[in-house]
């Protein structure tokens, strides 16, 4: 009888599938990527403008240029991926990010916050961020890929639910200079020795196989009682693209546009939603609050959108999500009472929480592992340009209108055109 060899041993008798190990990493480096997005921003938005002598509108352009440059650096940074793997590129990420938050403590001016943020932040956050993570780990998880990326968004999500009470605390204890010093701390920690220490490439370098497969199984196929979903995500797993063959499929622009179209509201609301809150007469621990529910839905409920999307159609669970956020958001402008406040952002944080799941599946699914990263790259290039739109639209609205209102409802209409943009989605073929 023929001895099994080491690697057959590793896929079949191993008990702890290392690709776990790439969520857990995932999972840290989701935390220290939230402390640059737009809701953490938020908080600082209105002491750091106060002390500036800057307008919302011009403050909100911050965030629009970080978003364009991330959006730049996405096709190297796919494409790099595709090549090398994610050890060395979130290395650096963390190391570059960290010493721009660290650096934000000593800016004086706004010129100089404003440079911090966009030479080392964003490039930073563009190499260890959540393109990077949740590509790895689509390489490492294809039948199980929903539950993966789930866990490892959880990280994110957990900052989220902690950040703006524990930023709005630091603030008050130690300032806006100060808080930023200890946020560029955690980043090292978190970041830069994980990555290095336990960031592998794909499965198949270490011997392995996706989901933690037997090579009986591999070589068979998907079995014949498995789902659709999963016996289709199977079949194309291994199919390579090219940047031209991914952009020549109606796939790749419906993608774009269903996500792009939305976020162009889900980057304005993150970042003006502590000031819209506390504009309403609200103390500024209630728009934390606000902040905090909305964080823990998307904490809390990425699991259930993850195991959905392994088992159902994604397109239809896409629609869902943006319909749910539309009727929050619709919810929380209906009055001004504190219930519907919390209600209506209690529904968007739900709809919210499937979001970096579902694109990230829809990505995978439909153009395969092999080529993910630039193909992702690509599409992120596209989408965060519609993101960039979003925090001066809804900050120069308000400050044409002096209100929220009229960039609020808005965003209702990019959410329900969103989701009828969804129907439209179809896997491509090569």
């Amino acid at each position: 009888m023929r001895s099994s060899t080491p690697a057959e041993q590793s896929t079949t008798e191993s008990k702890f599938f290392y690709g776990w190990t790439i969520v857990a990493v995932g999972f840290l480096a989701h935390i220290a990527s939230a402390f640059s997005i737009s809701s953490t921003l938020s908080v600082f938005l209105k002491p750091l403008s106060e002390d500036l002598g800057i307008s919302r509108g011009v403050f909100s352009l911050i965030r629009s240029g970080e978003i364009l440059i991330i959006a730049a650096a996405a096709p190297l940074v796919g494409t790099l991926m595709d090549r090398h793997g994610a050890r060395w590129l979130m290395a650096a990420g963390g190391l570059v990010s960290g010493a721009g938050f660290l650096l934000l403590g000593q800016a004086r001016d706004f010129w100089q916050f404003l440079l911090f943020r966009w030479l080392l932040i964003s490039p930073g956050d563009a190499l260890m961020g959540g393109m990077v993570i949740n590509v790895s780990i689509s390489r490492w998880f294809v039948r199980m890929r929903g539950r993966a990326l789930a866990l490892a968004g959880m990280g994110h999500g957990l900052a989220k639910v902690g950040m703006p009470l524990f930023a709005a605390s630091l603030i008050v204890a130690v300032g806006w200079r100060a808080s930023w010093v200890v946020l560029g701390i955690v980043t090292l920690v978190l970041v830069v020795g994980p990555s290095l220490l336990f960031m592998r490439r794909r499965p198949e370098d270490m011997g392995l196989l996706p989901d933690g497969r037997s090579r009986a199984r591999h070589d068979g196929g998907a079995p014949a009682n498995e789902a659709g979903p999963a016996r289709a995500r199977s079949a194309i797993a291994d199919i390579a693209w090219s940047r031209r063959e991914a952009l020549r499929t109606p796939a790749f622009w419906l993608i774009i546009g269903t996500f792009g179209v939305a976020h162009v509201g889900v980057t304005g609301l993150n970042l003006h939603v502590f000031a819209f809150v506390s504009d309403q007469g609200h103390p500024a621990m209630v728009a934390a609050l606000v902040m905090s529910i909305i964080a823990f839905m998307q904490f809390s409920t990425p699991m259930v959108w993850g195991l959905l999307a392994e088992r159902s159609d994604i397109a239809g669970l896409i629609m869902a999500k943006f319909l749910i956020q539309a009727a929050g958001i619709f919810l929380a402008l209906s009055s001004p009472g504190l219930l519907s406040l919390y209600a209506g952002f209690f529904l968007y944080g739900i709809g919210m929480g499937g979001t970096s799941i579902l694109v990230e599946m829809i990505w995978a699914n439909y153009f395969g592992r092999i080529s993910l990263g630039k193909i992702r790259g690509m599409g992120s290039l596209f989408t965060h340009a519609f993101s960039a739109a979003g925090p001066p639209f809804f900050g120069l609205l308000f400050d044409f209108t002096q209100s929220y209102s009229l960039s609020f409802s808005i965003f209702i209409g990019l959410l329900i055109a969103s989701a009828f943009l969804s129907l439209l989605l179809r896997p491509p073929r090569k």
